[in-house]
């Protein structure tokens, strides 16, 4: 018996006993139904017979609303090629390429692909793609321990790009022949432009460094003041002026510094978020794919990178709106030159 047989059948049942019993109130409560429903069917039955007792199909979903299948397979080729890219940061990467869907859009395909978690993306791409590239199952099981977001307490007040440098310190690892590996990173909380570079100590010189050496003269040349560092109460940016090589250079350029509360990294939020995005985007990957040698190979990869998240990768941060670090750094020098004293 089909179920559709069966569920005419249960109907039928209903009106012959309400007319066996000649009770309609107690035949529908032996049968579990409502007065409404058996003279419902009753009517059914005095206009179309049987096949009017037939449950009616619902209405197909109207598939001219759905995503094309260009698109959704270009969804899922960029989904594959980058699984840690969120549903805004996609649509935003496809905007680029002329290609304009929702982040909600993103989600819709993602769900229908069982794709809609980092994790379940991650699970996909070892499954589709055995080619060597794939993430292991260490790592896999890594980012499902991983905490969430670190939440920032408040917002950073910053009004033009070099009003607020972050500065922060990240372990990048032990590697086999190197030692241990240290991050300096410098983030503009206007922008989102970042600066890194490794150094296999965690001292004052190597804070200094990065600044003398990539920050100050990158403002510089676009004729930009850096007037503020936020970082952290970590000996490599806090002790006595006279003698700490990181704050003797901010007494040298006019810097002033500020500090976060002590025992809350996520004062300093946006260095803690850059580097959850460097280690699931860059470091993760270039681990796997190469042996570094040399810390020189290493700053080489994290160079290249860092020109593709300034230049060409698009930021979800509050003055970026979708665009990429560096084009919002662009358009800040002219709100820069309205504010600033110096010009």
């Amino acid at each position: 018996m089909t179920i559709q047989q069966k569920i005419i059948s249960n109907k039928l049942g209903l009106l012959n006993l309400a007319e066996e019993l000649g009770n309609v109130s107690k035949a529908c409560k032996m049968m579990g139904f409502s007065r409404d429903t058996f003279y419902r069917y009753k009517e059914l039955m005095e206009t179309g017979g049987i096949e009017a007792l037939k449950d009616q199909s619902r209405r197909g979903p109207n598939r001219k609303n759905r995503t094309d299948e260009q698109t959704e397979a270009k969804i899922l080729e960029m989904t594959f090629e980058n699984p840690a890219l969120g549903q805004l940061r996609l649509s935003n990467e496809l905007r680029k390429q002329g290609i304009f869907i929702s982040a909600c859009g993103v989600r819709g395909i993602w769900l229908r692909h069982n794709l809609e978690t980092f994790q379940k993306r991650l699970a996909a791409l070892d499954r589709d793609y055995q080619n060597g590239r794939v993430l292991t199952e260490t790592q896999l099981q890594a980012l499902e321990k991983k905490k969430a977001d670190d939440e920032v307490c408040g917002e950073i007040e910053t009004h033009h790009p070099g009003y607020l440098g972050s500065q922060d310190t990240f372990y990048v690892g032990n590697v086999k022949g190197i030692g241990r590996i240290y991050q300096q990173t410098f983030v503009d909380t206007y922008s989102k432009v970042a600066m890194c570079k490794l150094y296999t100590t965690k001292k004052p010189i190597a804070a200094a460094d990065l600044l003398n050496d990539r920050v100050i003269p990158y403002f510089e040349s676009n004729g930009i003041f850096l007037l503020r560092m936020l970082t952290d109460r970590g000996t490599e940016y806090c002790g006595k002026p006279e003698q700490h090589d990181y704050q003797l250079l901010l007494a040298i350029y006019d810097i002033e510094h500020t500090k976060t509360k002590a025992r809350h990294p996520q004062t300093n939020g946006i260095c803690e978020r850059f580097h959850k995005t460097i280690l699931n985007e860059f470091y993760q990957t270039a681990f796997r794919k190469k042996v570094y040698r040399t810390i020189e190979e290493l700053q080489a990869d994290l160079d290249q990178w860092l020109e593709y998240y300034n230049e060409r990768r698009t930021h979800q941060g509050k003055m970026c709106n979708g665009r990429t670090p560096l084009e919002t750094f662009v358009d800040g020098i002219k709100v820069y030159r309205e504010k600033s004293w110096q010009h």
